[in-house]
């Protein structure tokens, strides 16, 4: 089984894989949502607070009791088709990522799960890598270049997720990836903050304002985007008040949301432009894939190349990182080297994640 709880903080995508045959088979998914008191607690969490200690064990053992509930029906379905379930991969909770000051915090509290689900967990798959020298992040990578890419067609995955990365899947070379900037994360926060909605249903809205074009400038300004790879990224530095620096308060909602649309796009599209060379696919995957605003808008820059999603390719565009973290927890098991040291720039290959037995 794979569990993930990303940077949107919406909530936890299960799977249940089976990975007996060449391909990996989706046998079971579920959506759990996070409440809000939950999302705005993690929230707070990324900063640093008073008895943050504390708080952050509290909120591991609720996110552990969480993640049980995601997996309950797929224990069930696993128990009527009578499956062997080896382990579930936890990828937890992000609530720092400091790879520069050699750590990455995920929470979720893994041997309270492993207790509450009677099932070994694998977690912490980050910091084998950071202590290797790279950034633990990201990993999902390694499971595209192993499952999704092509002999011939030089290929491009995109997760549009609170935070977008790409996979660039050459036919000949190394597979590299990394973090672009934000996704849906700023889109979605400054949404809900004007709207009440969690986010931009379609990019509806944000596709009826205007881009301003010197708050995008003031945008793709920041020195991440001229960093090289390997490189990672989250909330530490993409959130709200990164944000707010940059408005003068007398911008539109709507057209600061057209621009935060086109700043996602743009920031998917210069990664592409500057790191994969002549691409004839992109396939995208996470939540940004429902949204077709920017799927319209990434296919106007990015000509001359096709645009879908995973499940063309066969997996599950909402659940591809669930199914990367029980691929992950396999190869853990199995005593594989699952980074991929030029994605995350890691001296050379691990292990990756540390084992709650049941």
């Amino acid at each position: 089984m794979g569990l993930m709880s990303g940077t949107s903080l919406d909530g936890v995508d299960a799977a249940l894989v089976d990975f007996s045959q060449p391909e990996p088979a989706l046998l079971k998914k579920h959506f759990l949502p996070f409440d809000t008191l939950l999302k705005n607690e993690l929230l707070v969490l990324h900063l640093s607070g008073p008895d943050e200690l504390h708080r952050t064990q509290i909120i591991g053992n609720q996110l552990a009791s969480i993640y049980a509930a995601a997996v309950e029906p797929l224990l069930a379905q696993a128990k009527s088709l009578n499956i062997d379930i080896k382990a579930i991969g936890c990828h937890g909770q992000t609530i720092r990522h400091c790879p520069q000051q050699g750590y990455s915090i995920q929470v979720g509290n893994a041997s309270l799960l492993a207790e509450l689900t009677g099932v070994t967990v694998i977690s912490d798959f980050r910091n084998r890598d950071i202590a290797a020298g790279g950034q633990g992040a990201p990993l999902v990578p390694a499971f595209h270049n192993s499952v999704l890419r092509h002999s011939d067609i030089h290929r491009v995955i995109v997760n549009i997720g609170g935070i977008s990365n790409l996979t660039n899947l050459p036919p000949q070379g190394d597979t590299i990836g990394f973090d672009c900037g934000p996704g849906n994360l700023l889109m979605d926060a400054w949404c809900e903050q004007h709207t009440g909605k969690s986010y931009d249903d379609k990019g509806a809205w944000g596709s009826s304002g205007n881009v301003l074009p010197r708050l995008l400038t003031q945008l793709l300004e920041e020195p991440y985007f001229r960093s090289p790879p390997p490189k990672s990224t989250g909330r530490d530095l993409f959130n709200m008040g990164w944000l707010q620096c940059k408005l003068t308060g007398k911008e539109t909602p709507v057209d600061v949301q057209a621009t935060l649309l086109e700043f996602t796009c743009k920031s998917i599209v210069q990664s592409i432009q500057l790191y994969c060379g002549d691409i004839k696919e992109v396939y995208l995957c996470g939540g940004g894939a429902h949204n077709q605003a920017l799927r319209d808008r990434l296919a106007s820059l990015l000509v001359n190349c096709s645009i879908q999603t995973t499940n063309i390719l066969g997996v599950d565009s909402d659940y591809m990182e669930a199914i990367a973290f029980a691929w992950l927890a396999q190869q853990n098991l199995l005593g594989k080297k699952a980074n991929l040291p030029k994605v995350t720039g890691a001296k050379h290959r691990c292990v990756l994640g540390t084992i709650h037995p049941a």
